[in-house]
């Protein structure tokens, strides 16, 4: 019975050491403290995390943010090229507000949202819809649909300035059947050359936005198309009833996305109007407002920041909107 004592204070001795290793992360070994190795990598992520994260940071500084302050900061200015400036308040923005060139971007840029948008929604996800599958048919059509967004813009314009020219494939082909008898003037027409840029941007975002649709469309229960054509339901109510609902987010997003590319487009009409925004400047957008505003020896910095932070505020607003719209329609799911 004395013998008994001892063990069981022994026992209990090393109960209480082994809760004490599980809160204080230690525990007692041949009479040596020996750290627990779990406790010490815990207590080392918050540093390991930041040394990950600071070249981000300070690219994000550098790049982004330092940027956009020397941006807000310009456009209370009067800075040229010529000269630092001075202060002058919100004089920029009166001046850009009563610029009809200003009215003329904000226009096309609107348009093309207007227009782009939609198709860059629906297209793509019926695309990927048809591709999506295993078979080597299908992943030669879903390389072929994301070829043009490999191959640069500027390249992509210049063909598209030879297929609309006024002795062009689109031009010789409607001549040669005889649908025209004067040559369709795509590259000159105001409206002809703002819609034949929306065209190329759309077809260039097919591929892009069809990949991530099809990621989307790998997350959808294949349950639920069976079942649906077991009840009787044909492709355009599965697509209308299964597909849409099962992608809803998705479609949210690359509206956010595809609204701010379009506002901010650039590339389509500068390339397709040789850098002059069409004849008399008709389709000039905002983006091209800066760049005509903000570049070259009579460069107006204070000005060109003025539009810069016009465009920030419209996209900023769109990408508010659409989020609150992402967010409502995830609070009915």
């Amino acid at each position: 019975m004395s013998e008994s004592t001892p063990t069981g204070s022994t026992t209990s001795a090393r109960g209480s050491s082994s809760k004490a290793a599980a809160r204080g992360g230690s525990r007692r070994h041949a009479g040596v403290d020996v750290v627990d190795e779990g406790h010490r990598i815990h207590e080392g992520t918050g540093f390991a995390a930041w040394l990950f994260v600071l070249p981000a940071l300070a690219v994000a500084l550098v790049f982004v943010i330092a940027p956009f302050i020397n941006t807000v900061r310009l456009s209370f200015t009067d800075a040229t090229f010529a000269r630092p400036g001075t202060f002058v308040g919100l004089e920029q923005y009166r001046k850009m507000l009563a610029d009809p060139a200003v009215h003329t971007g904000l226009l096309n840029s609107s348009l093309y949202v207007i227009c782009v948008v939609p198709f860059m929604v629906i297209l793509p996800l019926i695309l990927a819809s048809l591709v999506s599958g295993n078979s080597k048919i299908l992943s030669f059509f879903r390389a072929s649909f994301y070829l043009p967004v490999v191959v640069s813009t500027v390249i992509v314009g210049l063909v598209w300035t030879n297929i609309l020219a006024p002795k062009g494939v689109v031009n010789a082909a409607l001549k040669s059947v005889n649908a025209i008898k004067e040559y369709i003037p795509f590259l000159t027409d105001r409206w002809l050359l703002l819609f034949s840029a929306m065209m190329i941007t759309i077809w260039t975002g097919l591929g892009y936005y069809m990949i991530i649709y099809l990621a989307a469309l790998a997350n959808i229960d294949p349950g639920l198309y069976e079942a649906a054509e077991i009840d009787g339901a044909g492709v355009v109510r599965r697509f209308l009833h299964v597909t849409v609902p099962g992608v809803r987010s998705t479609m949210v997003l690359i509206m956010l996305l595809s609204s701010a590319a379009a506002f901010r487009v650039f590339n389509e009409i500068y390339v397709l109007t040789g850098g002059t925004g069409g004849v008399g400047g008709q389709d000039v957008t905002m983006t091209m407002l800066v760049k005509n505003y903000g570049t070259g020896l009579n460069a107006k910095y204070g000005y060109a920041g003025a539009v810069s932070m016009l465009i920030f505020l419209i996209v900023g607003s769109l990408i508010a909107i659409e989020f609150l719209i992402e967010r409502k329609m995830s609070k009915d799911a």
